[in-house]
C-alpha cells in the first residue's frame, strides 16, 4: 500500500464518515477510518479466496465463543504491510500505537475455549484450509470487569458502540430460527480471517438476533409503545450477552436459546448453500466437515437430523449416515459436573420437535447396544432422569472424538468416558492444543520475533513453529543469552509503566513477575497461589530479616457473574492484596497485581513480560491449557501440576527448566476415598493460619458469606463435593517447598536464562498450525487451496 493512496483514502473516510479533515479527526476516527481502508485492501482477496474453494470440501467451526481481540494490528501483520503503514502514519504525525489502542477488544469468549477457537480460524487461513467460523454476535460480549472495593463487578462491554469497521452484514444470508412459540430472525455478519501472507482469507460468521417483527405500527398507534417494540426486545435478548446467569430458570433457558439460535441458523446457512451448486443431501458430508467446540453446539445432531428428514426429505437412515459422517466433537473437560445436561422439560417446552428427534435418537442407540450384546445400557443412555446428556449425544452423533491433550484423552478412553470408547475405539484420537505464533509471538513480542529471525536466518518461523527447535543450539551462548535477557527486562519494564496507568500500582521490574492469568474457576487453584502469598507474607512478619528476592504476584481473571465462589476467591486474593500492598515493611519484597478488566489486549503485555508461569490446576482437571504454550513461547519456565499439556511442555523443554510439584492423577485416585483435609490443615506449618482468615475477621467479606463459604468447601464439603475437593490444602506444602526452588534458581540468573530459552526453543510443537494441520487431515479430511 504506497503512502499517497493510504492517506488519499483515509482522508476520504474521515470526510465521509465524520466530517472532519485528518487534522480535525480524533484518534479514535482516525482508527476508524484506517481499519475501513484496510478493510477495502482485503475484500478482494477476501471474495477470490471464496470463489477458490467453491467446489472443495469446507470445514465449519461451531463455537459459542470466539475471543477474538483486536484485529487491526493481526490483520497488519499477516498482511505483511504493518511496518509500512506505521512508517507511513509515523511520517505524518500519526502515532501507530496510539490508534492501536482506540479499538476495542471483540470480548466474545471467556476463555481458553474462545481463544483456541480464535487461533484456529488464524492458523487455518494462514495453512490455506477452508475453514469457515460460526457463532453468536453478541452485543455485550463476556462483560466488563471492575473491582468494587475487591468484588467483582460485571458491567455492559458494548464493543460495537462506535462502530465496528471489522464486520460486514449480511442481510441477504438473513435465516429464520424457529422456537416453539417464538420466530426469530438471525442476522449474520462476516468477519474476514486474513492468513499470513494474505493467500486465503476465511470467514468467522457471527449471528446477530433480531424480532421477525421488529416494530409493530398497529400496537404503536395505540400507544402501547413498549408493546409495539416487545418481539423484537425479546428477540435481541438472545444476542445481547455471552453466557448470561444461570443461576434462575430463566437464564437455563436463554442460554438453551443461543445454543439452537446460532446452531440451527448456521446449518440452514450451509443448506441453503448446498442447494445453491448441488440436489442429492447425500453427499453432504462429501463437501461439509463440521466440528462441534465442546458440547454448546451438541444440538447440531438433532438439528441436522431434522433438516435432512424435514426438509430435505432424507429418509431416517440416509440422514443418521450423512449426519455422522458430517460431524465431529471436541471434548475439552474432564469433570463430570461440567458434561452439559439439559432438564427434559426445557427442551419440551421450548424445542417440542428436537425432542422427538433427540428421543428417537436415545432409543435407537438402545436397540444398537441391545445387537451388540450390552445388556445394561443404563450408562449409555441420551436421556436418564429426565435430562439429556449432550456429551453422550455428541459421541454417538458423530464420527469422532478428539481430547485436547495426551492425558487428557489417556483419562478419557481410560476413565472419563471409557465405556464410549470401548463401544466406538475408531471414533477417539487426540488434538493437542495450540496457539498462534503469529499473535502470541510476532504481534506480542516484536523484540524477541526479531532475535528468533536473525539466529534462524529467516523468519519461515512465522508459519512453522517447529524451526524453532534450531534456536537449542544457542542453549549456551552467553552473548545470545544476554540479549534475551534485555529483551525480557524490557518487556518487564513495559508491563510495569502499563500496571502503573491502568492499575495505580508500581512494581519492580527487577523483581519476580510471577503470574496467573485465566478464567476463575476452583480447579485452576488461584487460591492456592493466594494462600502461598499469604503465608510468605506471615513468615516475613515474624523474621523480618529473611531474605526474599523481590517478587510481584500478577493476577488476571474473570469470574462467571453467578459464580459465587469464584467471585468469593476474587474478593480474598484482593483482600491479601490490600493487606500487602499497604503494608510497608514489604517493601522491596512483594507486592500484589490483580488486573483489572483482563483481555487479550492486556494478555498481549502480560505473557512476554513474565517470569513465572503459574500453571497449577488440580491434576486431571485441565484439560489442556493454551496459556502455558504462550508463557512458554515468551520465555516463562512452568511452576505447574502434571496436568493438561503441562506434560507435554515438559517433554519438550526438559522437566529440569520447568518446577513440576503436587498430586498425580494416580495419586488422587488412590487417596481420594479416604483423604481428609484436616490433616494437612493442622500439621502443614502455617497452613492453618492462612486458612483461617477466611473466617477469624482478618479479612471482611461484608457479611456476603463468602468466606466462610470458601473455609467451609475446604474443610467440611458443599453440595456433590467432598472437602477440599481440588486438593488445596494436600498439594500446599509442596507448593510452597517448589517456589523455594524457582527463588534459589532464579538467583542465578544466567542459569534462568538458560531454562526460558529452552523453553522458547521446545515450544515448536504448541503451534495451532500443527493442530489444524491434524485436524484438517485426521478428522476432516479437506485438501489445502
Amino acid at each position: 500500500m504506497d503512502r499517497e493512496t493510504l492517506l488519499e483514502k483515509m482522508e476520504a473516510r474521515l470526510l465521509t464518515e465524520a466530517k472532519k479533515t485528518m487534522e480535525k479527526a480524533s484518534e479514535k476516527e482516525k482508527y476508524h477510518a484506517l481499519s475501513k481502508v484496510v478493510m477495502e485492501e482485503i475484500a478482494p482477496n477476501w471474495i477470490q479466496s471464496e470463489e477458490r474453494f467453491t467446489n472443495s470440501k469446507k470445514a465449519y467451526y461451531l463455537s459459542s465463543e470466539y475471543l477474538m481481540g483486536r484485529a487491526l494490528t493481526n490483520n497488519l501483520i499477516n498482511m505483511q504491510i504493518k511496518e509500512q503503514v506505521e512508517e507511513i502514519l509515523e511520517a505524518e504525525g500519526m502515532e501507530f500505537d496510539a490508534l492501536e489502542e482506540q479499538e476495542e477488544d471483540a470480548a466474545l469468549g471467556n476463555g481458553g475455549l474462545g481463544r483456541l477457537a480464535a487461533c484456529f480460524l488464524d492458523s487455518a487461513a494462514t495453512k490455506d484450509y477452508p475453514l469457515m467460523g460460526y457463532g453468536i454476535r453478541y452485543q455485550y460480549g463476556i462483560f466488563k470487569q471492575e473491582f468494587n472495593n475487591g468484588f467483582q463487578v460485571e458491567k455492559g462491554d458494548d464493543w460495537t458502540r462506535d462502530g465496528d469497521p471489522w464486520s460486514v452484514k449480511r442481510r441477504d444470508r438473513a435465516v429464520t430460527v424457529q422456537f416453539h412459540d417464538e420466530e426469530v430472525v438471525a442476522l449474520p455478519y462476516d468477519m474476514p480471517i486474513v492468513g499470513y501472507g494474505k493467500n486465503t482469507i476465511n470467514t468467522l460468521r457471527l449471528w446477530e438476533a433480531h424480532g421477525k417483527k421488529a416494530f409493530d405500527l398497529e400496537t404503536f398507534n395505540r400507544q402501547d409503545y413498549q408493546g409495539a417494540l416487545e418481539e423484537e426486545i425479546k428477540a435481541s435478548a438472545i444476542s445481547k450477552v455471552l453466557y448470561p446467569d444461570d443461576s434462575t430458570e430463566e437464564g437455563k433457558i436463554l442460554r438453551l436459546k443461543q445454543q439452537y439460535f446460532f446452531v440451527s441458523a448456521s446449518l440452514q446457512d450451509l443448506i441453503h448453500k448446498y442447494k445453491e451448486t448441488h440436489e442429492d443431501f447425500r453427499e453432504f458430508h462429501r463437501f461439509h466437515a463440521i466440528q462441534l467446540n465442546d458440547t454448546h453446539p451438541a444440538v447440531a445432531v438433532p438439528e441436522l437430523m431434522r433438516l435432512l428428514t424435514t426438509e430435505e426429505e432424507l429418509s431416517w437412515e440416509d440422514a443418521w449416515e450423512v449426519t455422522t459422517k458430517t460431524l465431529a466433537y471436541t471434548n475439552h473437560t474432564l469433570m463430570a459436573e461440567a458434561l452439559e445436561q439439559w432438564p427434559v422439560d426445557f427442551y419440551k417446552k421450548l424445542l417440542p420437535e428436537i425432542y422427538e428427534i433427540i428421543h428417537r435418537i436415545h432409543n435407537q442407540l438402545l436397540v444398537e447396544l441391545r445387537d451388540r450384546g450390552i445388556s445394561s445400557p443404563e450408562e449409555f443412555q441420551i436421556i436418564h432422569h429426565d435430562s439429556i446428556k449432550m456429551a453422550w449425544l455428541s459421541i454417538y452423533g458423530t464420527h469422532s472424538t478428539n481430547g485436547v491433550a495426551e492425558l487428557h484423552t489417556n483419562l478419557l478412553k481410560n476413565i472419563e468416558l471409557k465405556h464410549w470408547y470401548d463401544l466406538y475405539p475408531d471414533r477417539f484420537n487426540n488434538k493437542t492444543n495450540g496457539i498462534t505464533q503469529r499473535r502470541w509471538l510476532l504481534k506480542s513480542n516484536p523484540e524477541l520475533s526479531e532475535l528468533i529471525t536473525e539466529l534462524l536466518g529467516g523468519d519461515d518461523w512465522v508459519v512453522n513453529l517447529e524451526k524453532l527447535q534450531g534456536l537449542r543450539k544457542y542453549g549456551e551462548d552467553e552473548k545470545v543469552l544476554e540479549r534475551f535477557d534485555d529483551i525480557k527486562r524490557e518487556k518487564k519494564r513495559e508491563l510495569a509503566d502499563f500496571i502503573q496507568i491502568h492499575e495505580d500500582i508500581t512494581i519492580d521490574p527487577e523483581s519476580i513477575y510471577d503470574i496467573q492469568i485465566k478464567r476463575l474457576h476452583e480447579y485452576k487453584r488461584q487460591l492456592l497461589m493466594a494462600f502461598y502469598i499469604l503465608d510468605r507474607y506471615y513468615r516475613i512478619k515474624d523474621n523480618p530479616k529473611e531474605e526474599m528476592y523481590p517478587r510481584t504476584f500478577i493476577f488476571g481473571a474473570k469470574a462467571a457473574p453467578g459464580y459465587f465462589r469464584a467471585k468469593g476467591i476474587i474478593k480474598f486474593i484482593n483482600e491479601v492484596k490490600k493487606l500487602v500492598n499497604e503494608d510497608p515493611d514489604m517493601r522491596g519484597k512483594m507486592k500484589v497485581v490483580f488486573v483489572e478488566n483482563y483481555r487479550v489486549s492486556y494478555a498481549e503485555k502480560l505473557f512476554p513480560a513474565a517470569d513465572l508461569s503459574e500453571q497449577i490446576s488440580t491434576a486431571g482437571k485441565e484439560a489442556s491449557g493454551t496459556g502455558n504454550m504462550k508463557f512458554m513461547l515468551n520465555g516463562a519456565p512452568t511452576i505447574g501440576t502434571y496436568d493438561g499439556a503441562n506434560i507435554e511442555i515438559v517433554e519438550e523443554a526438559g522437566e529440569e527448566n520447568n518446577f513440576i510439584f503436587g498430586l498425580r492423577v494416580e495419586d488422587i485416585e488412590s487417596i481420594r476415598e479416604s483423604y481428609d483435609p484436616k490433616v494437612p490443615y493442622e500439621k502443614v506449618a502455617g497452613l492453618k493460619r492462612v486458612v483461617d482468615t477466611l473466617v477469624d475477621g482478618t479479612f471482611d467479606d461484608e457479611n456476603t458469606g463468602m468466606f466462610q463459604d470458601l473455609y467451609d468447601a475446604l474443610l467440611k464439603g458443599a453440595h456433590w463435593h467432598k472437602p477440599d475437593h481440588y486438593f488445596i490444602l494436600q498439594d500446599f506444602e509442596d507448593y510452597r517447598r517448589t517456589q523455594r526452588q524457582v527463588e534459589e534458581a532464579y538467583r542465578d540468573r544466567k542459569n534462568w536464562m538458560k531454562k526460558a530459552w529452552a523453553n522458547v526453543a521446545g515450544a515448536g510443537k504448541f503451534s495451532s498450525d500443527r493442530t489444524i494441520e491434524q485436524y484438517a487431515k485426521e478428522i476432516w479430511e479437506l485438501q489445502k487451496g
